[in-house]
């Protein structure tokens, strides 16, 4: 798809960048699932518990928040020490657990998941700094789906990682790997994956972002999906071609907080 069309907006490009610096503060921190990773120092602690937050970011912010910390305190606090050392019977304390469609079978899964995830390739990081590409890391985020699942596993578990390549926007794991990749010195995003970078990255598109999107003409197709995500980076990318993804906190928070 050819979008050489597009022009830049000297007035929406200056309107967002003020609206990037509003939200891109430790203020937006508390109210935001970012807040369940923001618990530890670790690296591995904030890399599990952003990926396990970032797998939830549905529905009611409040509710996710919640049940993102309700998560953290049934792995002892120690996310990492849980994932590599529990036994069955620490897998069993997380009998119960729910939250919409995703259940203590997709949450154990998942654990063992990132366990082997871990103790194969080294993290999660390596396996996305494998499979990027120089400007993208769409591709990634579907080899990484495919070991994440190369275990035995639940059939209903695999809805909860989503795959660009199968037409998805992948919103969940865009935002989670914003948060690991992005360093601005701000204090919201971590940048702890050094290897990859902000320019790679592409905007984790929900509702709230693709209204906000379309209403100051940077997304012209209708659907959320991964062609919608495309439109969206190219035009991104347009602005800042260094740190797109930056201008997710403007179109985000337009959508929440400024019903704009």
């Amino acid at each position: 798809m050819n979008y050489q069309n597009y022009q830049i907006d000297a007035e929406i490009k200056s309107f967002l960048d003020e609206k990037v610096i509003y939200y891109n503060t430790p203020a937006f921190i508390e109210s935001d699932p970012i807040s369940v990773p923001h618990r530890y120092s670790l690296k591995e602690d904030i890399e599990i518990s952003g990926f396990l937050a970032a797998t939830i970011s549905w529905g009611n912010r409040q509710q996710i928040v919640k049940t993102g910390h309700r998560l953290m305190d049934l792995m002892g606090e120690s996310p990492y020490d849980f994932v590599m050392e529990h036994s069955s019977r620490q897998l069993d304390k997380l009998s119960g657990f729910v939250y919409r469609t995703f259940n203590e079978n997709d949450l154990k899964y998942f654990i063992l998941a990132l366990r082997h995830l871990y103790k194969k390739y080294g993290g999660m990081e390596t396996i996305f700094v494998r499979y990027a590409t120089q400007d993208s890391l769409q591709a990634a985020i579907h080899y990484f789906r495919q070991h994440f699942f190369e275990i035995n596993h639940p059939h209903r578990t695999e809805k909860h990682v989503s795959d660009p390549f199968k037409g998805s926007a992948a919103k969940k794991i865009n935002m989670f790997l914003r948060w690991m990749i992005r360093n601005d010195q701000r204090g919201v995003d971590f940048g702890l994956w050094q290897s990859l970078q902000p320019s790679q990255l592409s905007c984790p598109l929900d509702v709230h972002s693709g209204n906000i999107a379309r209403k100051l003409g940077l997304l012209n197709r209708v659907q959320n999906d991964a062609k919608a995500v495309q439109e969206l980076d190219f035009n991104l990318r347009t602005m800042d071609a260094e740190d797109p993804v930056k201008y997710d906190f403007a179109l985000f928070g337009l959508g929440v907080f400024d019903d704009f």
